[in-house]
């Protein structure tokens, strides 16, 4: 499908309006290539936990956009991020996708690295009559920050600071965060990836989108009576609200459905919970900790590919114009073991291969691929609620659960980073 291209070149604004958007922004190869530089190589994108890498040695292996990269904890402690390409004929210096090393070795031609990045030998060096070992280590990520053991990179030197890229949505990593007694989370069950045939922006977008639930999910909410019953049903008793928190940070609130404490965690009881209780007030007092657990963590997206799905942590990583690939790992509080095997079972119910939301959600983003390729309709309407919006006292624009504003402020932020000079 083409899009409007006058002179060759992309019109995001013509692409992009306040109440509905081009399909070619999901089926134009030109146009994933430019989010690839744009978005994923001159933005700042998560790239793993701190908590994945504990030791000295342990790494894990991802991708910024297409781009391979290994995240290390280096001797010193410090976390490094690097292009995990090697520096002589660009082979892959790393495979696994975790593990603990001393050193990357090069399976094509020997080269090895330390976990620091520098070169430390290349096999017969006679073959060079003059080589600079410390002019060819591993490329590291020109910035590196992180938040809350949240890690993210940036692979150009120029830009704007992980701080002014979150900006206020560093509050929704605290809400996650800030249910443990120690105030951290641990991504450490491991990940479970599917692969989806459909554009990468196409799971952000459903993981901030309340107007589904009721018809994809219909098999969870004919058999399990748990709290988001009540965001299907009658329009107007539903309670939980969608939020834009600028800078394409987008968020749906449960919490103004919920009637108790723990309903995000399918109600719990015992004397762990109590321990746990009591751990929470101990730091932060009664009231404070019954507005934490009637609240629970965060359901938002973190722009432009870091989910957090309230007890789960999830990624979406592109592939291509019409692929990418959802991650995703339960999320456990730090101090409270007695809560792992719980959340574990959560993530396998509600995210697994055989679990009930995301088969269907895959399988709709595989379907509305399809659609997109349609010829005879190429605009897709983003106008629902735009009649009932209100800004809060914080400034965010808020709405009806089921309305389009994460979409819309998604797609604003898009065009305004698409435009950028």
């Amino acid at each position: 499908m083409s899009s409007p291209s006058p002179n060759g070149t992309i019109d995001y604004t013509a692409l992009v309006h306040d109440d509905r958007i081009h399909a070619s922004l999901y089926t134009d190869p030109r146009i994933f290539d430019d989010e690839m530089e744009r978005i994923f190589r001159r933005g700042w994108v998560f790239v793993g936990h701190d908590s994945e890498i504990p030791s000295a040695g342990d790494f894990v292996t991802r991708r910024v956009g297409t781009e391979p990269v290994i995240m290390v904890r280096g001797k010193d402690g410090d976390v490094s991020v690097f292009v995990n390409r090697c520096m002589h004929r660009g082979t892959m210096v790393c495979p696994a996708d975790r593990g603990s090393a001393r050193t990357f070795t090069c399976p094509y031609h020997g080269w090895t690295y330390d976990i620091s990045g520098e070169l430390l030998g290349v096999p017969y060096p006679g073959g060079y009559a003059a080589f600079d070992k410390s002019a060819h280590g591993l490329t590291r990520a020109p910035r590196l920050s992180s938040y809350r053991g949240f890690v993210f990179a940036s692979l150009s030197p120029a830009g704007i600071s992980l701080a002014e890229h979150l900006g206020s949505a560093t509050r929704l990593i605290d809400r996650s965060c800030d249910l443990s007694p120690a105030g951290e989370v641990e991504l450490t069950a491991g990940w479970v990836k599917h692969r989806c045939a459909a554009n990468w922006k196409a799971l952000p977008e459903n993981d901030s989108d309340g107007y589904h639930l009721g018809f994809v999910h219909r098999a969870l909410f004919s058999t399990v009576r748990s709290q988001y019953q009540r965001v299907v049903g009658d329009e107007r008793a539903i309670k939980a609200v969608v939020r834009d928190w600028g800078n394409g940070h987008i968020e749906i609130d449960w919490s103004p459905g919920y009637q108790g404490p723990f309903e995000w965690l399918g109600g719990v009881s015992g004397s762990a919970v109590a321990d746990f209780v009591a751990a929470l007030e101990r730091r932060d007092g009664a009231e404070v900790t019954r507005r934490r657990l009637l609240g629970g963590p965060a359901h938002a997206l973190i722009f432009p590919n870091l989910f957090l799905g309230e007890t789960n942590i999830a990624i979406v990583e592109p592939v291509s114009v019409e692929e990418c690939v959802h991650w995703h790992t339960p999320m456990f509080l730090t101090g409270v073991p007695e809560f792992r095997s719980r959340l574990l079972r959560m993530a396998e119910a509600g995210m697994g291969p055989a679990s009930f939301l995301m088969p269907e959600d895959l399988l709709v983003a595989s379907r509305n691929q399809l659609g997109l390729h349609a010829r005879t309709a190429v605009w897709l309407e983003l106008g629902r609620g735009l009649n009932r919006e209100r800004v809060d006292a914080e400034g965010r624009t808020v709405s009806h659960v089921t309305d389009e504003t994460t979409n819309r402020a998604l797609w604003r932020h898009y065009r305004t980073v698409m435009t950028e000079a």
